[in-house]
């Protein structure tokens, strides 16, 4: 029966469901990307009344607002994969999802509504950092959920969810580049940027709601659940031996311990991944200078330009790539060896041309610090993708929730102690 209906599965009409993915990977990461290209205008809140300024001498950065915002961003995210791919059974898919989307839309609404609130340094600095707490703590649920249903389709599907989440990278570097170019006042600028993952959001729990309703994602998110009752009534109609065998074969889902074994080492190799990436990206990228000094122009877009529209551009690209081809494969050694070359990026990025750098400067051109970028950000998108996409073929279709949960958790787990290993590089510049 089930090959019979493998084979009569319906087509992605007019690639409805392609879209919806790609939507539901921006809308991700959109909010959170917009959060850290407003730092401009958060150091500006936190800089004292003028009066007090004068008298402490005290600044914005003081508050060490970017550095408080990284750590405060990756503790919610790591516990809340954690916990959420433990739990995610005793809560439907459907209300994590929903309810996480509806309580980022409020979070940023309220973030966009104290734009033209006045508010003491202080206090500000603590609402600020309780809404980047609860909006990690959400994105870690909404994230899991999402990779978790993302991966009961087709394996496809998971390299557009990545691309998509590429592209909101893309989006916010460009709206970077262009508050830059433009010269807004900075809370005009905040409240332009707030605004938009607002509307983002609500586009993303739309594209969400509408997903059930498409015929080739209903065959394949119906499924796992089809086959748990049809196993189970195979349990209720055999012997004892034959309930041991099929309950054993393809009855309940696995455990996650059990799910773990065999994914281990796709996990393993998107915590490397992401771990070598956050350590250098872009604590130390952004150190970098333009050897054109004498261009006023340049100089000022130069780290918008070759560190953060250079990586996510390359990054998208790399997402995409595996939807053309896959290599190395995911039972071949060649794949974590891959993985593991990309430390050679860290001495690389550390060697360009960073002002007072005790390590020396190797590579001091503008081009050949976008060429490193290019590869590093490429390699990091392509292997990423690739370690999401495969990590559910390695279960049967009824664990691809539990795989794609798990794997998140590692995502995020590489994230945290690339964020842990930055501030130790930085020390050696």
């Amino acid at each position: 029966m089930l090959n019979d209906k493998k084979t009569s599965a319906p087509t992605d009409r007019a690639n409805m469901v392609a879209a919806v993915v790609f939507l539901l990977g921006v809308g991700t990461l959109l909010p959170w990307n917009f959060f850290m290209t407003a730092s401009q205008y958060f150091n500006q809140r936190l800089l004292p009344p003028p009066a007090a300024n004068a008298s402490s001498g005290a600044t914005g950065a003081d508050y060490n607002y970017d550095s408080w915002m990284a750590l405060i961003s990756q503790l919610p995210l790591l516990l809340f994969t954690l916990l959420n791919s433990f739990l995610y059974r005793r809560v439907s898919e459907r209300f994590r999802v929903a309810f996480s989307l509806v309580a980022i839309f409020l979070l940023f609404s309220l973030t966009a509504a104290l734009v033209h609130v006045s508010m003491e340094p202080h206090t500000f600095f603590a609402v600020t950092m309780a809404t980047i707490w609860c909006i990690n703590m959400f994105s870690a649920v909404l994230q899991g959920s999402l990779f978790g249903l993302v991966g009961l389709l087709p394996p496809g599907y998971s390299t557009l969810f990545m691309s998509g989440q590429g592209l909101a990278g893309m989006f916010a570097a460009v709206a970077m580049l262009s508050s830059i170019l433009g010269n807004p006042d900075v809370e005009s600028a905040a409240l332009g940027y707030f605004i938009t993952p607002c509307v983002a959001t609500l586009g993303t729990l739309l594209c969400y709601l509408l997903l059930p309703h498409l015929t080739f994602a209903r065959f394949h998110l119906s499924r796992c659940d089809e086959e748990e009752d049809t196993m189970k009534t195979k349990v209720l109609l055999s012997s004892a031996d034959e309930k041991e065998q099929v309950s054993d074969d393809r009855g309940e889902r696995s455990s996650v311990l059990l799910v773990f074994k065999k994914i281990w080492i796709m996990a393993a190799c998107v915590t490397c991944v992401f771990a070598v990436t956050l350590s250098v990206f872009p604590a130390v990228t952004v150190r970098v200078a333009s050897v054109y000094t004498h261009s006023a122009t340049w100089g000022h877009v130069f780290t918008c330009v070759c560190c953060f529209i250079v990586f996510n551009a390359m990054d998208l690209l790399g997402r995409s790539a595996p939807s053309l081809a896959q290599w190395p494969l995911k039972d071949s050694w060649l794949f974590p060896a891959a993985v593991a070359s990309r430390l050679v990026f860290v001495p690389l990025l550390m060697t360009c041309n960073i002002p007072h750098s005790k390590l020396g400067v190797f590579f001091r051109h503008d081009a050949a610090f976008a060429t490193i970028m290019a590869l590093f950000a490429f390699s990091n998108g392509y292997l990423a993708s690739l370690c999401m996409a495969y990590a559910p073929q390695l279960v049967r279709h009824k664990d691809c929730e539990t795989a794609g949960s798990l794997m998140t958790f590692f995502l995020v787990l590489g994230l945290a102690i690339g964020a842990a290993l930055s501030f130790l590089l930085v020390k050696l510049l």
